[in-house]
């Protein structure tokens, strides 16, 4: 037995105990007469103390020996410690050790592996299996398997069944890039890895298995970010005999759960937001509601008067920032400077302050005066002490540009509080958006989307116009889950392919599978995927997925640790029927 309790779990209770601890040294404070050692694993810190008057010379020495890592067993006697650490569970005890062996020597890290650590998180990344070892990459592993621990039981006690479904797919041209794997037995032929596990829940749901979940790795091949990675887990749901009701309701519970059983927060009802709404008030689909700003609409005010960026833009809005009025000139010119930078691409921003006494001063004074900005304050809903920014120019780009100020002035103002949490369902997406690249429609989520049923006939005449049964899942400005009605019947899939471009033998090419599925009973049914990486660091206080995960790429999207991906060698590709010179 290497240990008979962890380095965690020791108390006065266990006072004259005999006990056996294994784990790696933290750290060694050598007093010639008396030597302490900090143990860590993984459940604590326990001290031991080696001294002269109980410690043999040859242990005494063998404690001297010890460094940094070192992974050793220890055998003594909990005894009271003279000078106790509140700051540590373990504080009022500490182990006489009267037996010591080292397990495996280590070298030195390349890093301090301590909460506050100098490594910087390339190093760190590298050497991923130590940077485990400290305390905030510990614990955001253990609170991603409690996430996961709180899904399946939530959704068992409901009535779901966990089934896998394959890695090795068909690669279809929907969606971002696939990942393929090149097929040893079927020469030319790819599989792709599964970008979500859509197609095959749907088979599920005609299979019979009415309620279905799986906690399933799903890859794309895209451009990273911070709360991106080529591979990521999503909680994958499908239910039959469903409506969007239905799916709201059971979805917004897992929610809830959630946050009552890992946050202590009981929240009540979650808002609804048409997609339509939110563009409009916020700029984006996936608003944050913790605070406010919403947009106003200010064209009817604006554009009777000879100041032609206004006259001339096809949307003027602006959001009252509370409190902001107290902001120096030079504090607004370094936001007129962050607006015009390339990531948000404004070319300007008017602002407009709202004195104490009751009074507007503007950048465009010469232009409007203080009944135009009045109605400003009251389109904007400004207060006594707010500043009112505006920007102007096309519809939507100009409200993704002011969507990206509002967000910034929360973060400066600190009204993104990571422990307050607000969901909201988004809904009524558009089916289809129109892409200008390839001058044809795509679907907005995909293909098997169903349009809102008395909306069907507006396809063929106004396709633009035609709303999804369709849904997204926002918590504190994240898009969290997503999902939507499935179509069941293989002529409205037919009609969407159609709509999407496909011709009929691509179609089936693509999905003649689930085409043909349909035709053997499909039920009514519809479901929801969550970003579990995205879902576990909000949830842990964070908005960066990269510390939830074990093992993470880089933003390259490579594996720093295990140096991937890698070239293969000749053999290799000469079994997979893949040309040898690729450096050409």
């Amino acid at each position: 037995m290497y240990r008979t309790h962890s380095c965690g779990e020791l108390r006065a209770s266990h006072i004259n105990s005999e006990v056996t601890l294994a784990g790696w040294v933290q750290k060694s404070r050598d007093k010639g007469f008396m030597i302490w050692v900090d143990l860590r694993d993984r459940y604590g810190i326990t001290q031991l103390i080696f001294d002269e008057e109980r410690t043999s010379l040859d242990l005494l020495e063998s404690a001297r020996k010890l460094g940094r890592e070192f992974v050793i067993q220890v055998t003594g006697t909990v005894i009271e410690r003279q000078s106790k650490n509140p700051n540590i569970p373990t504080g009022d005890v500490e182990v006489l050790v009267k037996k010591l062996t080292v397990l495996n020597e280590a070298k030195l890290p390349p890093f301090t592996i301590e909460d506050e650590t100098d490594g910087g998180e390339d190093l760190r990344m590298k050497y991923r299996y130590l940077d485990i070892r400290r305390n905030p990459v510990k614990e955001k592993l253990l609170f991603r398997h409690k996430v996961a621990m709180e899904v399946r039981k939530y959704l068992s006690d409901q009535g779901f069944a966990e089934v896998e479904t394959p890695y090795l797919i068909k690669s279809t041209p929907e969606g971002a890039r696939d990942f393929v794997v090149p097929s040893r037995m079927n020469e030319g032929q790819f599989y792709a890895l599964p970008q979500s596990p859509q197609t095959f829940k749907q088979l599920l749901m005609v299979g019979g298995m009415d309620k279905y979940f799986q906690i399933v790795k799903c890859f794309r091949d895209e451009d990273l970010r911070a709360d991106r990675q080529p591979e990521f887990t999503q909680i994958d749901c499908e239910m039959a005999f469903v409506d969007q009701e239905d799916i709201l309701n059971t979805f917004e519970g897992l929610t809830r759960h959630l946050l009552k059983e890992l946050k202590g927060i009981e929240i009540g009802e979650f808002p609804r937001m048409q997609y339509d709404d939110a563009m409009r008030l916020y700029g984006n689909d996936k608003p944050d509601i913790r605070f406010g700003m919403q947009f106003g609409e200010l064209n009817e005010v604006t554009k009777h008067r000879d100041f032609n960026v206004f006259n001339n833009a096809e949307l003027v809005v602006g959001i009252a920032v509370p409190g902001a009025a107290s902001f120096t000139r030079k504090e607004i010119d370094q936001l007129i400077d962050w607006v015009k930078r390339p990531q948000v691409g404004a070319l300007g921003m008017v602002y407009v302050k709202c004195n104490e006494d009751g009074s507007f001063k503007s950048s465009v004074d010469k232009f409007y005066d203080q009944e135009d900005l009045a109605k400003w304050a009251e389109k904007t809903g400004a207060k006594v002490g707010d500043l009112i920014c505006i920007l102007s120019g096309q519809t939507d780009k100009t409200r993704t540009q002011l969507s990206a100020l509002r967000m910034e002035m929360a973060e400066r103002l600190g009204l993104r509080k990571s422990d307050e949490f607000a969901p909201l369902w988004v809904v009524d997406f558009p089916l289809l958006e129109w892409d200008e690249e390839t001058e044809r429609y795509h679907a907005m989520h995909h293909p098997f989307t169903s349009p809102k049923p008395e909306q069907i006939s507006l396809l063929e005449t106004e396709p633009g116009k035609v709303k999804a049964n369709a849904y997204d899942l926002v918590l504190n400005g994240n898009e969290i889950g997503g999902g939507s009605i499935r179509i069941h019947d293989k002529k409205v899939q037919a009609m969407m392919f159609d709509y999407l471009g496909f011709t009929p033998q691509e179609a089936k090419e693509q999905f003649g599978f689930l085409m043909d599925a349909f035709e053997y009973g499909a039920p009514p049914h519809g479901g929801i995927a969550f970003g579990f990486d995205r879902l576990v660091a909000i949830l842990g206080g964070q908005e960066t997925i990269r510390d939830y995960i074990a093992f993470p790429k880089n933003n390259s999207g490579r594996d720093v640790m295990i140096d991937a991906p890698s070239k293969l060698d000749d053999e290799q590709l000469k079994e997979l029927n893949i040309g040898l010179d690729i450096s050409k």
